[in-house]
């Protein structure tokens, strides 16, 4: 009581100061209370606060580190608690740690580390490296442990859901202050908690998948399925008025495999037609360029126009920036084909690789719009091939877990959520072609919350059968 006084008295001064902050202590206690007694808690507190976290440069232009709050603060802190059951207790299961995707990623920060200390920015490296423990730490890690109730994987998506429809509503408000199908205001409508649309479309991609697998739930009530309905057509509603055509092209490539899964066609088939296609392309391709040249379909605010602007390679700024900063990365590999320039660094280093005839009106020297807009190309500039292979060797192994587990399950209902899980994992490896989020908290928590699902289930699910704890 004394010192609940104490600080309240406290409080009331900082207050009258003008100084708020002090009004966060008993949150913080709290949040560090529960670290140390219910991680799941925390866990699903991080999740729900992500949609709504905003980079701390926002408020504070001239500091000389940014970060997301309140979730990256939250995520280092979790990420000390786990060291220290580390040291304290048994607390990794081996089987997590023995598993091919869990190896794949430990020779992936393993790798960057290594760079990292070659970089020719080293702070920045090591700063993206803490920043990738703490995700996989949070996203992960603690994330397989949780997912070993498949009920868990609910609650994360629901999570994730709940915050984001906040968003959604905040920006289609923002929308109707320049018109519902303004595709000039999908750019800004969802800052500060999206810093731009792709980002943000690229999110609702992946929860429109690992959301439907509640339209398909049987015992739900008329009333439950109907909220359940709706929320699936808000959220669609927002990725329409995102204008984001890879988060487009990502869900369309998805409702590709989930037909080719509803109808049980075998990978061997699906390989030689893509090998098929890719040959063809590769054999047509200088016809294919003239084609594609032709088409100078700007991005529009009609739907059908946006998406023809997709091939227009000849007059469409955002399509001749990415080629623009592909073309820069490939130039910065070549000069440093082993270790690369440093994980983070791309954005920093880039503009001397760029060419004039290659420039575009959106180009900068600043590198303030944007990465290497690829979750492939990018790494390959900044930790060279291996780093590269190992994060394509990461997203590979996840796929195989997943359709492993898929088949595994018998359940129907576990069945469909770990389906919707791959669909949404499936539309950011493809969105990852032409954008790259993985260095916020907003890509990550699904992408290794994804991840964590199937590697969870393919280690768990006998054990949890047993138990009868799969509901």
């Amino acid at each position: 009581m004394l010192l609940a006084i104490v600080y309240i008295a406290i409080n009331m001064v900082f207050t009258f100061k003008s100084f708020y902050l002090f009004n966060l202590l008993p949150i913080i206690i709290l949040l560090a209370y529960l670290a140390f007694t219910r991680l799941d808690i925390v866990y699903f507190i991080v999740v729900a606060c992500t949609p709504l976290s905003i980079p701390l440069i926002e408020y504070f232009p001239t500091v000389p580190i940014d970060f997301y709050i309140p979730t990256e603060p939250m995520l280092f802190g979790i990420m000390i608690v786990v060291i220290f059951k580390l040291a304290k207790e048994n607390f990794i299961d081996r089987r997590i740690i023995n598993h091919p995707v869990t190896l794949a990623i430990l020779f992936n920060l393993f790798w960057i580390f290594l760079t990292s200390l070659v970089s020719s920015m080293p702070l920045v490296s090591f700063k993206f490296l803490l920043a990738r423990i703490w995700f996989l730490t949070t996203f992960y890690l603690l994330a397989v442990y949780l997912f070993r109730r498949p009920k868990n994987i609910r609650t994360m998506v629901w999570a994730y859901t709940i915050p984001l429809l906040i968003v959604i509503f905040y920006a289609i408000n923002r929308h109707l202050m320049w018109g519902l199908f303004d595709k000039d205001a999908a750019h800004i409508t969802a800052n500060p908690f999206y810093r731009d649309h792709t980002s943000y479309g690229a999110v609702l991609a992946m929860i429109i998948f690992g959301f439907s697998e509640k339209l398909f739930i049987r015992k739900a009530s008329f009333l439950r399925k109907s909220a359940f309905g709706l929320i699936f057509i808000i959220i669609l509603l927002a990725l329409i008025l995102s204008y984001t055509r890879a988060a487009w092209i990502s869900v369309v490539c998805s409702l590709g495999v989930l037909a080719a899964t509803l109808l049980k066609i075998k990978f061997k088939y699906i390989a030689l037609i893509l090998i098929i296609i890719f040959g063809a392309l590769y054999s047509n391709r200088i016809v294919i360029q003239h084609k594609l040249e032709k088409n100078k379909q700007d991005s529009s605010a009609d739907i059908t126009e946006h998406i023809q602007s997709v091939t227009n390679i000849a007059t469409d700024a955002s399509n001749l920036e990415r080629i623009n900063r592909w073309a820069s990365a490939l130039r910065m590999f070549k000069e440093r084909p082993v270790f690369g320039w440093g994980a983070g660094t791309y954005m920093f280093n880039y503009a001397p690789f760029q060419h004039s005839s290659q420039r575009t009106v959106i180009s900068t020297n600043f590198g303030n719009l944007g990465n290497a807009h690829s979750e492939y190309i990018g790494p390959l500039a900044e930790t060279g091939l291996i780093g590269m292979l190992s994060f394509i060797l990461i997203c590979i192994l996840a796929l195989i877990t997943g359709f492993r587990v898929y088949k595994k399950v018998e359940e129907r209902q576990l069945k469909i959520i770990v389906l919707s899980v791959i669909l949404g994992f499936i539309t950011y490896l493809i969105h990852g072609s032409l954008n790259n989020f993985l260095d916020t908290d907003k890509a990550s928590s699904l992408f290794w919350g994804y991840i964590a699902v199937f590697v969870s289930l393919d280690i768990f699910y006998k054990e949890g059968r047993k138990r009868n704890v799969l509901n």
